[in-house]
């Protein structure tokens, strides 16, 4: 096998496991309201269980991102997948609220895995001017593993119930698990112009990281993206079934287009986009994504504006907001890259996934569901309903949810200011990183001789 197909094949398992990742994680969405009514849930503990995922994915990252900086990242991920795929498996057995809530601690556990030492990789298989399209190809696995667990899982759900689908999500995952082992593990920095090995400046990794001006606007900007992405994911199909008066099938299959296919081609034009203009200067790849998240938010307004049965007028806006959304992740993982060292990327992604799902993903489920509770019993409240019971609430859920959902838009808005803020710092970082690899790589060759 050539160096070239190598490095594809690679890639090839990196974005199947990241489909299979997003298939896992989103099945949640797809069959929550079913959930939630079998045992009687508020919105709250609905998207308390996408919390408990979120909250144990980011702080397991911290370790497992510095141990894929220190040890072979093939093995990283393949324990990691099978260990998801058995706690996936398993949430099929769940017999109430909280022996799923549990489980879902576990996937988080096994996929704060993959992205760390996935992104590591792919640094390492591709150089600067190549990583954003690379990522963006890796990146694909998030909106077809969205579009397959809402088409599978709803189909299964309406067809089989909510327990099937988890142990049909289960099967990919292993076969990741192993075919992942069989990719050729780069060396560090194998892609760099200069050769530094896994060399790393003095002191705390983490400190590192965060002393870099545009990594600490992008950990804003994760935080605030994730709280929509995970607020939209966690809550478009019961929005579908309750505002727009959608079965459970049709309506994952509407998510399926609007929140995951839509993504794709968003993914494919930041990634070609960023690539593109960075060519040009240093901070293209940023303006892309901050251009992209602007223009996205009348989209997201007037989707949410639709009247209630309009479900085409919905997935086109909606969907021409998300794939705009999209384009985020090519021009942003990319930028992580383009400042920070070989040797301390695993951890830059793991203290960005931190901050991006401790503030961004467990709030954005877990926010909306109390925004909703709290905008339902109003809508009780006015209609004059004082006995504020889980049976007298379910009527006004369509409108609180629909009023909750409004957040999306008015978070975009500081979200695009806080990437045109690291469009303005990122050149200088890379300066001074790529300063810092040349005199590095200098003093290695002169102590060699």
């Amino acid at each position: 096998m050539t160096v070239r197909s190598k490095t594809w094949f690679a890639l090839s398992v990196l974005f199947a496991i990241n489909t299979v990742n997003f298939f896992d994680r989103q099945i949640l969405g797809a069959v929550g309201e079913a959930i939630r009514k079998e045992w009687a849930l508020s919105d709250g503990s609905l998207g308390a269980l996408g919390t408990a995922f979120t909250l144990v994915y980011a702080f397991v990252g911290l370790p497992l991102g510095r141990l894929a900086d220190r040890t072979t990242r093939k093995w990283v991920l393949s324990v990691g997948v099978f260990l998801w795929s058995l706690a996936t498996a398993t949430s099929g057995i769940a017999r109430n609220f909280w022996h799923l809530f549990v489980l879902r601690l576990g996937v988080g556990v096994g996929e704060a895995s993959c992205a760390p030492a996935a992104t590591s990789l792919i640094g390492d298989l591709f150089p600067a001017n190549r990583r954003a399209k690379a990522l963006s190809i890796f990146m694909l696995g998030l909106p077809l593993g969205i579009a397959l667990s809402f088409a599978v899982s709803g189909t299964i759900a309406r067809s089989y119930g909510w327990r099937p689908a988890f142990y049909v999500a289960a099967i990919p995952g292993l076969l990741c698990a192993l075919a992942v082992l069989f990719v050729s593990e780069p060396r560090r920095g194998a892609t760099e112009p200069y050769k530094i090995g896994g060399r790393t400046r003095e002191g705390s990794p983490y400190a590192l990281a965060l002393a870099t001006p545009t990594m600490r606007w992008l950990v804003i900007s994760g935080a605030l993206h994730n709280f929509n992405m995970y607020a939209i994911g966690s809550f478009i199909t019961p929005y579908l079934m309750r505002y727009h008066s959608a079965d459970i099938r049709s309506a994952n299959f509407v998510s399926m287009v609007v929140y995951g296919l839509a993504g794709a081609p968003g993914l494919i034009l930041g990634g070609i986009a960023g690539d593109l203009i960075f060519k040009r200067r240093a901070n293209g790849r940023l303006l892309v994504g901050a251009v992209a998240i602007l223009a996205s938010i009348p989209f997201l307004f007037f989707s949410l504006g639709r009247a209630g049965g309009d479900t085409k007028g919905f997935m086109v806006l909606m969907g021409a907001a998300c794939a705009l959304m999209y384009f985020y992740y090519a021009t942003v993982y990319s930028t992580i890259h383009d400042v920070i060292e070989p040797s301390l990327r695993g951890t830059a992604m793991a203290l960005y996934f931190f901050a991006m799902y401790v503030l961004g993903a467990s709030l954005g489920p877990y926010g909306t569901g109390l925004l909703s509770d709290f905008f339902t019993a109003r809508a009780a409240s006015a209609a004059g309903v004082t006995s504020l019971t889980h049976q007298a609430l379910e009527p006004f859920r369509a409108a609180g949810l629909h009023s909750a959902m409004y957040i999306t838009p008015a978070l975009s808005v500081l979200l695009a200011l806080v990437l045109f803020a690291a469009s303005r710092t990122v050149k200088k970082d890379m300066e001074r990183l790529q300063n810092w690899m040349r005199k590095s790589s200098i003093q290695d060759r002169n102590s060699e001789r």
